[in-house]
């Protein structure tokens, strides 16, 4: 062992019986290593206590180990809507044998980027996973402009420097809500969609007002919400005062469903009775609703495995699929 007392990488290819190479890049995470070299440096590393060397390592693989995770939303919204909580839960599940690190970037209590977009800029992170973007948030460019590997969950509205993306059909997913609501009899079918400087909530009301089209209804009766339970509360008693003849609700996610569900309740409407509802999401709210929700898949742990293995892949240099976009998947229960 070194004179230091402190292990080296030499130290441990020579307990491990592996060439310094074989265990620098275990040690980083395994990247063209075998099964058996991989489990023979980990107890080496083990015995010897070693620690890498991060700030020596940074200075020549230009790599910090740390991925960002950037989701340009107010705090109060990312840390009560499950799906957030399942895309971060899907990227430290691909990261979790490799050295590298989550970083989460979130909005500032004053509304802007400045400091999200500041960060990004500073050569603090490897690449990017991002969720949840706005038109207006200008995250595509600069992401586009930095060269960081990255790829978004959910379609980016720029094709500069052609961002990578993963995605469910959206559009596909609203079509299908609307066709089995009237494929249920309804006639009257209203829809509360997301904020439309999201491509979600777009592609979600494109296919839901193609598909009431299609059955030859009337497309008129849409509200714009922002995903949230409060505000589909809000929407719901405005929508079912002013339109009492609306037989189905479409909202584009679970939460605002379930905002629709205690409205109903409130104002003495049977769910599925007289009004029929289907959610988007099939997150943790879905099955314990009053009745539980009808709604669509949108997997988000799925979505951001796929997207991070996208960065990974880029830091590699490696071959990879883009964009990936899922089919989402009717899930029937009691609302609908």
């Amino acid at each position: 062992m070194a004179g230091s007392g402190r292990a080296t990488l030499e130290d441990v290819a020579r307990l491990a019986g592996v060439s310094r190479a074989t265990a620098s890049r275990a040690v980083r995470g395994g990247e063209l290593v075998s099964a058996a070299n991989r489990e023979a440096v980990r107890r080496a590393v083990a015995d010897l206590g070693y620690v890498p060397n991060q700030a020596a390592r940074s200075l020549v693989t230009r790599r910090t180990d740390t991925i960002a995770v950037v989701v340009p939303e107010p705090d109060a919204r990312i840390f009560s809507d499950p799906f957030f909580a399942a895309t971060i839960a899907g990227v430290a599940d691909v990261l979790e044998d490799t050295p590298k690190q989550i970083v989460l970037l979130i909005r500032s209590r004053g509304g802007g980027n400045e400091r999200l977009l500041g960060y990004l800029e500073g050569d603090h992170v490897d690449g990017v996973v991002v969720v949840s973007h706005h038109r207006e948030d200008h995250l595509t460019d600069l992401i586009a402009r930095s060269g960081l590997p990255a790829a978004f969950v959910g379609r980016p509205f720029s094709s500069l420097g052609e961002l990578q993306y993963v995605d469910v059909d959206n559009r596909m997913g609203g079509r299908m809500a609307a066709e089995y609501l009237v494929s249920t009899g309804a006639r009257a079918i209203a829809t509360i969609s997301g904020p439309l400087d999201m491509s979600a909530a777009l592609d979600r009301l494109e296919g839901w007002r193609e598909a009431i089209l299609d059955a030859g209804l009337d497309p008129s009766i849409q509200y714009e919400g922002d995903f949230t339970m409060g505000s589909a509360r809000r929407i719901a008693a405005r929508l079912l005062a002013e339109h009492p003849e609306v037989d189905a609700i479409f909202a584009a996610s679970d939460l605002m469903a379930s905002g629709v569900l205690s409205v109903a309740r409130a104002v003495g409407r049977d769910v599925p009775g007289d009004l029929r509802v289907v959610g988007f999401d099939d997150g943790p709210v879905a099955p314990d609703t009053d009745p539980p929700l009808t709604t669509l898949t949108n997997p988000g742990r799925e979505l951001a495995v796929a997207a991070t293995r996208m960065v990974l892949s880029q830091l590699d240099r490696q071959e990879y699929r883009a964009p990936v976009i899922l089919r989402p998947r009717l899930v029937i229960r009691g609302s609908a």
